[in-house]
This record gives structure tokens, C-alpha cells and sequence, in this order.
């Protein structure tokens, strides 16, 4: 390589910020040869190709090189920040017998729909017109039983083990999640449980 094409190739690579995530788009603003300088540096282990046309600059650590983070994949990958990643392996924290452990993560957004393997791991993106910013303990139980047909548990052991855990939870936030997020299936689960349980609250109460 001559020293002007050295030149041209370092010039982009100061551009670069370790850990950073970076669409083909977003390289060919410092390069005027951006797929063959693509093609140099993920050769050259400067650059790891993510998926088609996304590309991870590694931060190194005395442990070696870290995975990209995942906010920051995501945005990249949606060119957008309204999405919400969640794992089925958080069902577990609910003390409801669910004990498998999945290898791909849900993400819940405005834009793709499919399973993508991005950087040697699978995420299965989900078009929702609404979610929350953050998980809460009320959007996992509604959450799991949006997928419940999906998990490889007893469906009916879980119902049970949901019906008796739910009744420690908030009435209000329960209903309030199951209102925003919930599937008519998982609406129709829940309903007459939060209905019953209401009364029972205000028969205490009065």
C-alpha cells in the first residue's frame, strides 16, 4: 500500500472511538474508498463485521476485547432509541418454576420484525406499538404471558404459579401494565383475577 493510501486509511481511523458501533454510512463520511478500506481493516482485526454494513471498533481491556454494548448495537442497528431489550432468562426472577435458559434476546421496537444474529449473537426483534422504557417486575409477568406459548415450561404449572404470586403484587400497576402491554389473550388471563382481586381490596378497606 502506497503512502497515500496509508495516509487516507489512518485518516479514517482516527475517526474512530473504541467501542463504538458504526454503520457503512457512517465511515463513508471519512472515506472516499470506504469498502475497500472496510475491507483493510476488518481484515486487519481493526474493525469487526457486526451484520451487513455494521461494523464494531473493540475496546480492549486487560481481559481482552469487550462486546460491543448493547444500547449502543441497537441504536446502530435501528437507527433509533425507542427499543427494549429483554431476556426470557429474566422470568426466572419471579419465583414461578420457570428455570430454561435461552440464548437470544427479545427486542421490542418501532421498526424490525425477525430473528438477526448480530455479532455472533441472535436477537429476535418484535414490532409493539407500546413498551416500556424499563422493565418492572408488572411488565414481566404480562411480558411472559405474551410469550407463553413460546417457553418450553409447563404452561399450566406456570398459570398457577402466576395466579398465586401476582396476588403480592399492586392491583393498579398490574392492571395499568396489562392495559399497555398485554396480548387480548393475556388480557383475558388477567382480567377476571384483577377484577376479583379489586373487590377483595376494597371489601378490606371499607
Amino acid at each position: 500500500m502506497d503512502r497515500e493510501k496509508v495516509m487516507k486509511l489512518d485518516e479514517l481511523k482516527s475517526h474512530l472511538k473504541r467501542g463504538g458501533v458504526y454503520r457503512r454510512a457512517d465511515l463513508a463520511q471519512w472515506s472516499k474508498s470506504v469498502d475497500g478500506h472496510i475491507k483493510i481493516l476488518v481484515k486487519s482485526g481493526v474493525l469487526q463485521k457486526l451484520s451487513q454494513g455494521l461494523y464494531y471498533y473493540p475496546k480492549k481491556t486487560v481481559f481482552g476485547q469487550t462486546p460491543p454494548n448493547e444500547k449502543i448495537l441497537m441504536k446502530q442497528f435501528l437507527k433509533d432509541d425507542r427499543f427494549l431489550v429483554i431476556s426470557p432468562n429474566l422470568y426466572n426472577t419471579l419465583g414461578i418454576g420457570t428455570t430454561q435458559l435461552y440464548n437470544k434476546k427479545l427486542v421490542y421496537n418501532h421498526k424490525r420484525q425477525g430473528d438477526f444474529i448480530i455479532g455472533k449473537r441472535t436477537f429476535s426483534f418484535c414490532i409493539k406499538s407500546h413498551f416500556p422504557k424499563k422493565v418492572t417486575r408488572e411488565f414481566l409477568y404480562v411480558d411472559l404471558l405474551n410469550n407463553l406459548e413460546n417457553l418450553a415450561e409447563d404452561k399450566e404449572q406456570i398459570l398457577e404459579k402466576i395466579y398465586s404470586k401476582i396476588q403480592s403484587l399492586s392491583v393498579k400497576k398490574l392492571r395499568q401494565a396489562t392495559q399497555l402491554y398485554g396480548s387480548v389473550r393475556t388480557k383475558k388471563l388477567l382480567g377476571k383475577l384483577l377484577s376479583s382481586q379489586s373487590n377483595v381490596s376494597n371489601t378490606i378497606s371499607s
